[in-house]
């Protein structure tokens, strides 16, 4: 159902409250990119597999994927604030009960909650972006809001490595509780969204249009599918965004503990280098953009790129490669803000905000995707008595091919 038009919001304020609801994207960036640090820790107390440790990361994105579309419904029926203070505390609860955790089980339920709460961290941003934002910056902006959200991986790197290796991962938990518990009442404090207008056409008096139904807005995120360039979209959706977090996420402290015998610190400063170059590309490429006419081509070349890369990391073997091509795809992370403009130029106005929800959706579901894969990869290899990272490097790189391919042969929306 079409969307009254946005109010306008004073310059200032719009990023005020943009900035505020960017912190609970940056928690939400940190709890994603916790296990490449706690593995050792959870492998060494509960006595993990790769595959167990791959479920343990992939739970997070499941959840947080698996909710993309309940909190598309919850935003266009309720809005931005409401949506987000609502759902935000079970990430405080799940990363009380992954501190107190006395088993596998117990840090497993805790990803899923923090997963479902952090669900909508990004989501609103980018709604916030579109209804609030001229269109034309839309992709400036949001990488902007990317880059700053980027922060929260930055604890994941040096500092949540010097705290485990200090103290224990549980203490990991109850510090990421703390922080998003600051988040919540930031929002809480500074979110506040202006009152949609009356038609000026119904007087003064008027009541506002009658809210669309759940079941109306479930059936306006199935017209999504019907178009046949979305196919395209969410199949590389599965596997950009995917491959840079199952390596900053989930392999790229054991690879360089294991391959290269780092200590878990000097693996921690690889990834506050992979996330901190990964801070500033998303704004650098949303100011780059080409436009609809070229942005699909410079898609599908850098996600190639990105394919030649991870396959020269799992059979090269080099020190330098592992440690500079994990910082290289930190860098080439950015080009992935061109596919939000992407998405916010192949969809009509009305359907922005659940083309987003479905676009994350698929961004996260990738994660989790491709984290267990990864998982399941490795450990076949090591059953077998060959390099669980190159199954792992080579399973990323083939999933991005198989993504650039799809991508580039299936329909492409009309301009």
């Amino acid at each position: 159902m079409p969307q009254p038009p946005s109010p306008p919001l004073q310059p200032s304020a719009a990023w005020a409250m943009l900035l505020a609801l960017v912190s609970g994207f940056a928690l939400s960036q940190a709890f994603r990119t916790i296990t490449a640090i706690m593995a050792t820790g959870l492998r060494a107390e509960f006595g993990l597999s790769a595959q167990a440790l791959g479920v343990f990361a992939g739970a997070f994105a499941f959840a947080f994927g698996a909710m993309q579309l309940f909190m598309g419904v919850g935003i266009d029926l309720y809005g931005v604030r409401r949506t987000l203070l609502v759902a935000f505390p079970l990430t405080i609860a799940g990363s009380l009960l992954s501190a107190l955790a006395p088993g596998y089980g117990g840090v497993l339920l805790g990803q899923v909650l923090i997963g479902v709460g952090c669900a909508p961290a990004f989501l609103v941003c980018t709604v916030f972006i579109a209804r609030y934002f001229p269109a034309s910056r839309f992709a400036m902006v949001s990488g902007v809001a990317m880059g700053v959200g980027g922060l929260g991986m930055l604890f994941t790197g040096t500092p949540l490595a010097w705290l485990v290796q200090q103290s224990s991962w549980r203490m990991g938990f109850a510090v990421l509780a703390g922080a998003a518990t600051l988040a919540w009442l930031l929002i809480f404090w500074k979110v506040h969204e202006p009152a949609q207008p009356v038609g000026s056409d119904q007087g003064a008096h008027s009541t506002p249009p009658p809210r669309e139904s759940i079941g109306a807005a479930v059936r306006g995120f199935g017209a999504l599918f019907l178009l046949p360039h979305t196919a395209g979209i969410m199949l590389l959706a599965l596997m950009t965004y995917a491959s840079f977090l199952t390596l900053r996420g989930l392999w790229l402290g054991p690879l360089l503990i294991e391959r290269h015998g780092y200590s878990l610190v000097a693996s921690g400063n690889v990834a506050m280098l992979s996330s901190l170059v990964s801070l500033f590309t998303p704004a650098l490429f949303g100011r780059l953009d080409p436009g609809p006419g070229r942005r699909r081509r410079w898609i599908t070349g850098f996600t190639v790129l990105l394919a030649a890369l991870f396959g020269a990391v799992g059979l090269l073997h080099a020190e330098w490669l592992d440690v500079g091509g994990s910082i290289a795809v930190g860098l080439l992370s950015g080009y992935m803000v061109l596919q939000y403009a992407d998405v916010r130029s192949s969809y009509p106005a009305a359907m922005t905000g659940r083309a987003m929800a479905v676009f994350t959706m698929a961004l996260f579901l990738g994660v989790a995707l491709m984290q267990w894969v990864t998982g399941l990869a490795a450990s076949l290899a090591a059953a077998r008595g060959a390099d669980p990272y190159v199954a792992v490097m080579l399973t990323i790189a083939g999933m991005l091919a198989a993504g650039a391919f799809a991508f580039r042969l299936l329909p492409a929306p009309s301009r």
